[in-house]
């Protein structure tokens, strides 16, 4: 009997403890799932919604600092911090660099992402990495390769990411198009006028646009394999204008060929039949290509924006226009979005049903267009003043760098030279610095690997260092 009693009593506590390990999993989980959607305990006891910011920097290990009022010593980037909603102002420091901050605004139950703040140490060291006569420079999507140009047809190439690298030479006296030689025939001289290069991802093959006395020739640069490399000009004799590269490799190209839009497939030397007669501009993302055309089946709209994907050939039409407008495909976060440029306004599409999601007036009318790397800003520009919209924000900045002409430090970071100082800005104008001074305005300046700034100075690139030697 005693037994039977004994094992009742152990079966109703085995059943209470079950109970209660239950009850405690599901108000567990419940609270997390409570959490991570955003809600939180008020300090005055109400249920209040929040959001989340994900700060990262470099360096990492930067102090963050919301509101003004330090965080705890764990609280250092790269980290994520829960904050009600709202502005907040978010300071970043760290011993021995600069400052950099701005003020975000928090919504409800959505994450704020703080990828691309920068600090500059500020007793930097620096040295001449080697002398060059280059005219016209441009740097490898990795940052870790600069291809110089200079009025001869042994142009280099440089290794950013190294110390002890020095200039090696490619030899391209029977690719270059160049109108005479030196004074003892030694040297092909090369006269003509880079206007814009296009590096493919595999950071081994150059798109060039090169003018030369009243013609434009686009040359596929293999700097790996100079012998490979393919002047399309000349091997087509078309009419080239925006050409593109749309693969890894520079293999397939887009262009506008005669007024139409075509696609070139670089190892076989052909050329597509006509996709879409008539554009004005394009951009692509992977295999989708939306474009400005003129219109001519139609009396009620001059022109019109359309899309086409490459795997079928297929356009559709999505609105029509009474202008060229230009246009950019983008992704961000897991959304597709297109961009029309109007005269002086930017419309905003979400890209799989084509619905508008924002219309943004524009203080001048843009001439160039440039998507961030992970697609989190649109940046429309002309001269140096330029227009950014913060996709994260949804909010569009004018400012202007001071000067006609600026470049990309790196991802996000804006640089312009005015009067010899070499000022860096994020994306959208804010956290304005001078890095250097005397620095040379007609050749880039670039940081790699997040060691080295480069810039140019009376004939020599100069490297600095941007971390304690």
């Amino acid at each position: 009997m005693d037994l039977e009693k004994r094992a009742r009593r152990q079966s109703r506590r085995v059943i209470i403890s079950e109970i209660i390990m239950v009850i405690t999993v599901i108000l567990t989980v419940s609270v997390l799932a409570f959490v991570v959607s955003g809600y939180w305990l008020g300090s005055d006891f109400t249920i209040e919604r929040q959001g989340m910011a994900q700060i990262y920097s470099v360096p990492t290990g930067a102090d963050i600092s919301i509101d003004g009022s330090s965080t705890s010593w764990l609280q250092r980037t790269n980290t994520s911090k829960t904050l009600s909603a709202g502005e907040h102002t978010i300071t970043l420091t760290k011993d021995g660099y600069d400052s950099w901050s701005r003020t975000i605004n928090i919504n409800e139950g959505l994450l704020y992402r703080l990828h691309y703040p920068r600090l500059f140490l500020k007793n930097r060291t620096h040295e001449s990495a080697f002398e060059s006569s280059a005219n016209f420079a441009t740097v490898s999507p990795d940052r870790n390769t600069m291809l110089l140009i200079n009025n001869t047809t042994k142009w280099q190439l440089f290794n950013l990411d190294s110390e002890s690298s020095k200039p090696t030479s490619l030899e391209l006296s029977e690719i270059l198009p160049f109108s005479s030689h030196s004074t003892d025939g030694s040297t092909g001289l090369f006269n003509g006028i880079i206007k814009s290069a296009e590096w493919a991802k595999d950071n081994e093959h150059v798109l060039l646009e090169i003018a030369l006395d009243d013609t434009t020739n686009w040359l596929v640069l293999n700097i790996k394999n100079p012998a490979a490399s393919l002047n399309l000009t000349k091997e087509f004799n078309l009419n080239l204008k925006n050409v593109e590269i749309y693969d890894n490799s520079a293999s397939n190209l887009l262009c506008i060929a005669d007024n139409s839009l075509r696609r070139i497939d670089v190892p076989n030397k052909q050329v597509s039949a006509i996709l879409v007669p008539e554009v004005n501009s394009y951009d692509h993302y992977e295999k989708e290509v939306i474009f400005s055309a003129v219109n001519t089946e139609t009396d009620t709209s001059p022109y019109y924006i359309g899309i086409i994907d490459l795997n079928n050939t297929e356009i559709t039409k999505l609105k029509p226009t009474s202008s060229p407008a230009q246009v950019i495909i983008t992704r961000f976060y897991d959304d597709k979005y297109i961009g029309i440029v109007e005269n002086d306004t930017f419309f905003l599409y979400l890209k799989n049903d084509f619905v508008e999601k924002s219309v943004f007036p524009l203080p001048f009318t843009p001439t160039k267009i440039k998507v961030g790397s992970e697609g989190d800003f649109i940046a429309l520009s002309t001269g140096g003043r330029l227009a950014v919209l913060d996709m994260e924000a949804m909010k569009l900045d004018d400012w202007t760098t001071g000067t006609d002409t600026f470049g990309w430090l790196d991802g996000s970071m804006v640089y312009a030279v005015k009067d010899g100082n070499l000022n860096v800005y994020d994306f959208n104008g804010l956290n304005p610095r001078t890095l250097a001074t005397n620095v040379s305005s007609r050749l880039p300046a670039t940081i790699t690997s997040d060691k080295y700034l480069y810039y140019f100075r009376d004939g020599s690139l100069i490297r600095d260092y941007l971390y304690e030697r």
